[in-house]
């Protein structure tokens, strides 16, 4: 998706009216993101993506008694193909795994400005992935676990990797690396 030239469809999904109005006033100044719809439950939620013609949901990972978890897998069996941040104040390694095996294309954390988050979703909007580093252990030892031995990554492998999680482009990264971008 080249979203210099596509509009970002949002839907806010948040059980705290005042953050979400808020996160709404910030991305209306955008001309690229439109704040699509706002809802407070995941029920709210996964009626509202058939309507809103959403293209990505900001998601709260703790909805009350919901969890965004569960929201997103009912999304997906309800047919949705957008793409889906995270926002939280931190969930466990345990609950981002299950977040990035559902599909998720990030997880941020709300404590960051509103410049990082319109990067975040201008990213994951272009299909990238944007992952807090503090998930990337949770991430390798759940490899180590359904492999059976732990991965040997060269120093500059897990470089790589790290540069892939921020979202970084294979460009961006081999400018970075100063190596070539096929070698990325």
């Amino acid at each position: 998706m080249n979203t210099a030239t596509q509009t970002v469809n949002l839907l806010l999904v948040d059980d705290h009216a005042m953050f979400r109005e808020g996160l709404a006033r910030l991305l209306e100044k955008e001309r690229d993101l439109t704040v699509v719809g706002q809802c407070s439950s995941s029920s709210e939620a996964l009626a509202a993506l058939k309507k809103s013609g959403a293209t990505m949901v900001l998601l709260d990972v703790d909805l009350g008694g919901e969890r965004a978890l569960d929201f997103v897998l009912e999304a997906r069996k309800t047919g949705f193909e957008g793409q889906v941040l995270v926002l939280t104040g931190g969930v466990s390694g345990q609950e981002a795994i299950q977040l990035v095996q559902s599909g998720v294309g990030g997880i941020l954390h709300k404590h960051h400005s509103g410049e990082v988050l319109r990067d975040a979703i201008r990213k994951v909007a272009a299909g990238e992935v944007f992952l807090e580093n503090e998930y990337l252990g949770s991430l390798f030892r759940t490899i180590d676990r359904t492999k059976g031995q732990k991965p040997v990554l060269t120093d500059r492998e897990r470089q790589l990797l790290r540069f892939l999680f921020q979202g970084l482009t294979n460009k961006e990264i081999a400018t970075r690396l100063d190596i070539s971008e096929g070698a990325v």
